[in-house]
This record gives structure tokens, sequence and C-alpha cells, in this order.
């Protein structure tokens, strides 16, 4: 017996930017259609949505699904059933067909890599449509680039789907179309965008906190040389690297402090109107996630869920922990992308892998909004690079051709090896052993821009942060951050005065000249008030004016600016 067609009045109403972009997909009916949009948008309802009322029409006769991980199968499978759409999420390649009962089949990448041909021959044998999700994966490799070209070439309909359409390295992604700029690179061209801008102010996603951690580290080389270092100081790359895993590492106190201080922000959340709100541990590789998960029991008295690969028992973790309200995940990289957990509204960023689309994928899990006013916090390392990623939050990328290529974060090369179950020991263990790391708040980004001046792990100053209201629009948190940071600065400033008024010098002493740190705290103070006074002149978003200013002075985003390219920027917003 042949699976029903769908009923179009089964399914949720559409939101405008899906709405939208169906309008566009029915109005243009070419063979292939990408549409970007940030996680947590519902790209699974809109492409769920076409492929009904391409069966309705009779257009095509079946669906074939390509998502990246076995987990991801049965979510989609479920997703569809609920709307009258019969996935068969169990066919392996040898099945070569689906049973009648299904309108299709969902795959994974790796599936259709190892045997286009039998893809291929699903595809011809009827008039099919081939939703290709998160399809930068397709790039992955020649193997399943070239896979998926043989296998779907003969579909009626192709439609792409991704919420990060970027890559960081020069493989084309199959069926994506690129058109060439000014500068002579190829760029990928999107047929539907929706940014996580766009949906942060309709509401469609959650305004995301991110609380920086920095510290003293100390680790010993191999030669025998203890080094020192501030976490989120100009230092060199393999400085950096370093002093970046020793704050990682699960035996120092750095990662207990975070931990503590994430898990009493999951508390706030809870008790300000997210009851079920969870957390998210993103480890480097599997000996770590382990270790998280003690460190998680020992601070909160709970234990974790642990989710270490793509194995079997993984899906059905990973359901309980959503189905749940058990407060705290770990994962390596099962949670990282495409799986939906709406709950999860606090994340712990103990990763090496920085790569911006590894970080942009992991943020993902945190944005999807429920209700009005829901808000998500993020707890990362202070590492410049990390702090770039998150201060460009709201910026849109596309796939570039021929462009010559930085090497981008560090590290991830220890995370592939963990998803290959081997030893994530690693080559940077080797050159040195971790000896002490203490954690304290550095700044807030939010918006593109940096609040707050530095506060010790477990003092009131922290607390300040970390009690911030659960339930507050994307205005709310702009504004309350700015009023949080200007009564530290001026309890700072009364607790100087308070000193100086103690001092028994006859005559009172000049103020004493401000620190680098403390006058960079300050300009970005400052511009942060003009930016928000510009904000409600025009009703510009902080984080385009933010861009704005950066287009015009040059320079990276104000939580790593330079006191003079803050003074500079200063003097711009002053003019616009």
């Amino acid at each position: 017996m042949a699976a029903r067609t769908p009923a179009l009045e089964s399914f949720p109403p559409l939101r405008a930017w899906q709405r939208k972009a169906l309008v566009e997909y029915l109005r243009r009916r070419s063979e292939d259609f990408t549409a970007v949009a940030t996680p947590g948008a519902g790209k699974t309802t809109f492409a769920l949505r076409i492929a009904a009322e391409l069966l309705a029409d009779g257009t095509v006769e079946a669906v074939t699904v390509v998502a990246p991980t076995e987990h991801l199968k049965t979510q989609w499978a479920e997703s569809a059933a609920r709307v009258g759409i019969q996935l068969d999420a169990a066919f392996r390649n040898a099945d070569l067909h689906s049973s009648a009962d299904f309108h299709g089949a969902v795959v994974t990448y790796a599936q259709v890599g190892m045997a286009p041909h039998v893809h291929r021959r699903r595809t011809m044998t009827r008039r099919t449509l081939v939703i290709l999700d998160e399809i930068h994966h397709a790039g992955d490799s020649r193997t399943w680039g070239d896979g998926v070209k043989a296998a779907f070439e003969p579909a009626v309909r192709r439609l792409m789907l991704t919420g990060t359409p970027f890559r960081s390295d020069d493989n084309p992604i199959p069926f994506v179309s690129y058109e060439r700029g000014e500068d002579g690179l190829l760029r990928s061209r999107a047929d539907s965008v929706y940014g996580y801008s766009d949906a942060l102010r309709e509401g469609v996603v959650r305004p995301v906190l991110f609380l920086a951690y920095s510290g003293e580290t100390r680790w010993r080389t191999n030669a025998g040389e203890e080094l020192a270092a501030r976490l989120g100081e100009p230092m060199t790359q393999d400085l950096v690297a370093q002093a970046w895993r020793t704050a990682l590492d699960p035996a120092g106190d750095w990662m207990p402090q975070v931990l503590r201080a994430a898990d009493a922000r999951l508390s706030v959340l809870r008790e300000a109107g997210m009851p079920d709100a969870g957390g998210l541990v993103i480890a480097t590789d599997q000996q770590a996630a382990r270790s998280y998960a003690k460190l998680i029991e020992q601070v909160t008295g709970e234990k974790a869920a642990v989710v270490l690969s793509d194995d079997v028992g993984a899906s059905a973790r990973i359901a309980t922990f959503a189905a749940s309200e058990q407060r705290w995940l770990v994962a390596v990289r099962m949670v990282s992308e495409g799986v939906d957990i709406p709950r999860l509204a606090v994340g712990v960023y103990a990763t090496s892998a920085s790569t911006p689309l590894y970080f942009a994928q992991a943020i993902g899990r945190f944005v999807r909004a429920r209700r009005p006013g829901e808000t998500a916090s993020v707890f990362l390392p202070s590492v410049p690079h990390l702090l770039g990623l998150a201060s460009e939050m709201e910026t849109e990328r596309d796939h570039v051709l021929g462009k010559p290529k930085d090497r981008e974060g560090f590290d991830d090369d220890l995370l592939e090896r963990a998803q290959r179950d081997e030893q994530a020991s690693g080559e940077l263990e080797k050159r040195f052993a971790a000896l002490s790391a203490t954690a304290e708040l550095d700044q807030v980004i939010f918006d593109g821009a940096s609040f707050g001046t530095a506060a010790q792990a477990g003092t009131p100053e922290e607390e300040e942060y970390l009690g911030l209201p659960g339930l507050l629009t994307a205005d709310q948190v702009a504004a309350l951050l700015s009023k949080r940071q200007a009564e530290q600065l001026a309890a700072q400033r009364r607790r100087a005065a308070e000193r100086q008024s103690e001092a028994s010098a006859p005559v009172a002493a000049p103020p004493a000249p401000m620190s680098a740190a403390q006058r960079r705290v300050a300009l970005r103070r400052q511009l942060n008030a003009l930016v928000a006074a510009r904000h409600h002149r025009t009703g510009q978003p902080h984080g385009k004016i933010h861009a704005e200013l950066r287009r015009l002075c040059g320079g990276p985003p104000s939580a790593q600016a330079t006191i003079e390219q803050l003074e500079e920027r200063i003097a711009t917003v002053q003019t616009l």
C-alpha cells in the first residue's frame, strides 16, 4: 500500500521567513534552491513544507533526505512523520529500495559516499526531491562530494539547507551556485538568507551572552622550563594554545571555577522562568569529557549525561536528556550541529576546536527560542580568536573559493582524532604539562560589544553578571549590561576614593594614572554608550553599528581592539 499524500493543512503556521522563502521557491520552480537560515530558525519545517507541496501537486513521487549524522536521520524521520511524510530512517545501502509504506528515506553523507550508484538508481526510479541538510558537509571529502553529485544529479528537485554556508577549504559544495566577485574570487550564492540578526530581531532565536574567563596559567615544557601566562593577553600562537590547553585541564582550578559559575547561571535561569533549562559542556576529547562529567558531579551533586561519539546508543542518550530535566550534558561532538535540544540555555565551550564553522555550529545549539525573553549564556576562555568569533555572531559568511587561507583556530586535529576513537593525548600535551590555572570573569560580550571589568571567581562582582534575569529582550540585555558595568566602575571609583581619603599624607596625591587595562575598559564603556545612543536614534542593531565602525576604522571587534582603535571608533561614531 502506497504512502498517503501528506495533508498541507496539517502543517503548523509558517514563520515570516519561511513563507517568503516558500513563495520564492514555488515561483522559481528551479531544480536547485539553497536556503541559508541561522540555527534554530526552522529549516526542517521549511523543507518538509516544500516536500509536502511537491508531493501534493505531483511534481515528485519520493523524497530523500541526506543528513550529517545517524542521530539526525532519526530526528528528520520523526519530524516528517508529525506532518504526514513517512521517511525510512533505517534504510541501508544493501536494501536498494525503500518499502512502499514510505515516501522516501533518510541517509547520511557517508552512506551516499560509500555507494553512490545505489542512491542514483533510487533517484532515477521515481521522480525525487533530494533535501541536502547542512550541505557544506558534502565538501568534507572528495568521496562525499563526488558521491553526492553522482547520486543526485538525476533528481527532479534539490533543496540545499545550511546554517553555516561556509567552509575553511576550497572544496566546492555540490549543487551550490558560485558567483565571481569584483576581486575575481568565487562566492557561494544562496536563494534565501535568514541570518541570526534577523531572527534575533523577530524573536525567533535567543540573545546569546558570552562570558569570557581569563586567569593565570602555568605549565612546564618538555625541557623542564616552567612558563606562566595570563589567558587572553597578547602572545604568540604557540603560547596562546598552551595557555588555553592549560586552562582546560580538568586537574586545574580554571574548569571547576567556570563550571561552578555556569551552574550558578543555570540555576538563575531555572528560577527565572526556564524551569527545565539545561547546560552543555563541549569537550575536546573523550578523556576530557569524562573528567568534566566528574567535576560537574562534584560541583553540583548531580550526575551529568555523557555522549562521547556517534555510536550505538548515543542518539537514545541525547533523546533521553532532551526529554528530561537533567541539568548537564557533556559531549565531544555529537551535539555540535543539527541536534535539537531546545532547553539548552547554558554552554561551556571547553574545546580547542575553534574554526568559525565549528564555533557557529556549537553556539547554534543554544539559540533556539521557545518563548519570548529566553536568553542563552555561553562560557568560554578569554582567547583572542574566540572573542573575535563571539563578537561576530551576526556576521553572515559565504564560502569563498581561491582565497588565501590563514590558520583558523587551534588543535582541531585533536577533535578529529577523538572522533576516530584514538587516544587524544596529542602532540601538544607531549610538549608540556599543565601545572595550574585560575579563573576570573574578564568580560561579557553581547551584540558585538564588550561589557564589564575583571572580576575574580566567587566574588559579588561576578555574581552580579551571573545573576542577570533569565527572561529579557535583546534591548533589555544591552541596557542591563551597560547598567551593571556602570555600577561596577562606580564601585571601583568609590573604593579608590576611600583608600585615598584614608591616606595620611598632608597633600592629596594626584590620581594614579590608569593602567592600559583600565583605560581599555573605560573606552569600551564609552564606545558602548555612544553605540547605544545611536541605536536609540536610528533603530539600527548594536551589532550593525559596531560592524560599520570596524569597516570605517579597521581593526578587530571591540573585545580585542587596542586603545588607539577604540579611541578612533569613539571619534568616528560621534560624527555619524
